[in-house]
């Protein structure tokens, strides 16, 4: 099947990043597709309509929102198209006053993460279990903020904040010993729909990374794993696939291409943002191109993710690759 003679109207969640402008702008058209671009802010906001309401016939998803929804039956589909990484060695800090100072030291007292799933929090708590020995079902995670798949039956070892206190009130009185940074926990108040991303509470103490040198930490690992964690991803609507087949195909020749053209540029000093310079200190790490797609190319860093929600009591099963992502160059 081909596309419509006349284009195909989709309304599209997705932020705008160096490797999503031009898309965005029109410089690089959709074939088939006329796209409906509805700016959400925070893009975690979005992420609750779509997973909730299916809001949205394209949207960008955090991974682990998406691997568990879709194990709950939710009628959408990824593309193998990851719109941000980092790696996650950093971004859990801890009281200087909590006697935590390896990993282990967790085990018994009690961190922060604005809700379980989120995606900062998988990646994180995996690579402490993997690299460290961690327990981490001996630590109590504590969220102030719901799930986006709401059916998700949380383990035992994670409570909910009592009412009217924040992780950044409880880390700062001592409540719990450790959390992760900005929006994943402590650095906001609130749930997404109350612009938490501009707050940054206040904190009358000064608290330090529980794993120090991150960066050489996380080179080594993705050096002996090729595990180089995604931290987004766009997801179509499969009544949308369904009806529209060549969708898939239209879709992510043309993110991809938008992608490249930002890597060349990028790769050719011609961006020297905050973003900008974030990706060419990946690229020092992954090689070229730090925003591969593709199910091949990031086969080790989606197996490491659906293992580490399987462990962490986030999905029943693994799903195999073929139903997580449609890939359209196959």
């Amino acid at each position: 099947m081909v596309a419509a003679s006349e284009p195909l109207s989709l309304s599209f969640a997705v932020r705008t990043y160096g490797h999503t402008a031009d898309v965005k702008s029109g410089e690089i058209p959709i074939k088939g597709v006329s796209p409906d671009w509805i700016e959400v802010k925070p893009q975690i906001a979005a992420y609750r309509r779509m997973v909730r309401e299916l809001e949205f016939d394209v949207c960008e998803l955090a991974p682990t929102t998406y691997i568990i929804a879709k194990a709950y039956g939710v009628k959408f589909t990824a593309l193998p198209i990851f719109v941000s990484r980092r790696f996650h060695h950093n971004g859990l800090l801890v009281r200087p006053d909590a006697g935590i100072d390896v990993p282990k030291d967790l085990e018994g007292k009690k961190a922060g993460v604005r809700a379980y799933s989120v995606t900062t929090g998988v990646w994180t708590r995996g690579i402490l279990v993997d690299e460290y020995g961690l327990d981490d079902h001996k630590v109590t995670w504590v969220v102030d903020d719901e799930e986006h798949v709401q059916a998700l039956k949380l383990p035992d070892n994670v409570i909910h904040a009592p009412e009217g206190k924040s992780l950044a009130s409880m880390m700062d009185s001592g409540e719990i010993q450790a959390g992760f940074e900005a929006n994943a926990g402590i650095g906001r108040e609130g749930k997404p729909d109350q612009n938490w991303s501009e707050k940054n509470p206040a904190s009358t103490m000064e608290y330090r990374e529980l794993l120090t040198d991150a960066d050489k930490l996380a080179a080594d690992w993705y050096r002996r794993t090729g595990i180089y964690p995604m931290h987004g991803l766009v997801v179509v609507r499969d009544e949308v696939l369904k009806a529209h087949p060549w969708v898939a195909k239209s879709l992510y020749e043309a993110f991809l291409e938008s992608k490249n053209r930002y890597v060349a540029d990028l790769n050719a000093g011609k961006h020297t943002g905050k973003d900008d310079r974030k990706y060419l200190e990946l690229a020092q790490v992954v090689g070229s191109d730090p925003l591969p797609y593709g199910v091949a190319e990031n086969r080790a860093s989606i197996e490491a993710l659906q293992r580490y929600a399987k462990h962490q009591g986030l999905i029943p099963n693994e799903l195999p690759l073929s139903e997580l992502f449609l890939d359209p160059t196959k």
